[in-house]
């Protein structure tokens, strides 16, 4: 299951750190994610720091994924590294960001190198992910783009109401978006609902797999 799993108001530092629940399709708890977005404002340059882990292991099977981004001031992709623990399998991938060639490069364990062409400010997930919160929060949706994860994917989200859904104990009014993600061997629609105000705090997000639909709640 990939992860797909945003102001861009300069401001003197700016540190957002999110705590999710991740269920089964049942509803049970299969673990936890925790998102972190860090603007640290002048004494980075402006530039955002950006993390998400993830630890979903069950007795005798570790699953621990930890991807880091660093973004430029206006969210464009610098840097992007993931690593896997999966039972017994681990790997590590690292992407590199040429912004004024227009390439990423991709280092893989092992040894493995190779670079691809993409456009103009491309972003991995968690860079996508920010943007997309700072696009909601200035009243926009992005323009359909490429969202480099070891591959290109095509990223296209609409806005499709407002609905009330749970989020601990209370009624949250959100925003429902759904993103269409196209790639080598996916086709995916995934389903994220937003909260309406401040820094639009990704509150629920639905996603399918050959298992069912996995959930991604906020924890209050």
């Amino acid at each position: 299951m990939k992860p797909f799993l945003f102001f861009l108001v300069l401001v003197p530092a700016w540190c957002d750190s999110l705590q999710h629940a991740i269920n089964w399709p049942s509803g049970l708890s299969l673990g936890e994610a925790t998102l972190v977005a860090d603007h640290g404002g002048e004494k980075t340059g402006g530039n955002w720091n950006l993390s998400l882990n993830i630890d979903a292991s069950i007795p005798g099977f570790a699953v621990r994924d930890d991807y880091r981004a660093a973004a430029s001031t206006d969210l464009c992709g610098l840097q992007f590294d993931k690593t896997f623990t999966h039972g017994t399998h681990k790997t590590e991938e690292h992407l590199k960001f040429d912004q004024h060639g227009h390439t990423v490069s991709r280092e893989t364990q092992g040894g493995g190198k190779s670079e691809m062409s993409v456009s103009t400010c491309a972003r991995d997930p968690l860079t996508y992910i920010e943007f997309l919160r700072h696009e909601l929060a200035e009243g926009r949706l992005p323009q359909q783009q490429e969202v480099i994860y070891g591959a290109l994917y095509s990223v296209k989200v609409e806005y499709t109401g407002n609905q009330t859904i749970p989020v601990g104990e209370k009624k949250v009014d959100a925003d429902r978006i759904v993103a269409t993600i196209k790639g080598p061997s996916s086709d995916l629609n995934v389903e994220m609902f937003f909260a309406r105000g401040g820094t639009r705090a990704p509150l629920l997000v639905r996603i399918p797999t050959a298992l069912g639909t996995f959930s991604v709640v906020l924890q209050p």
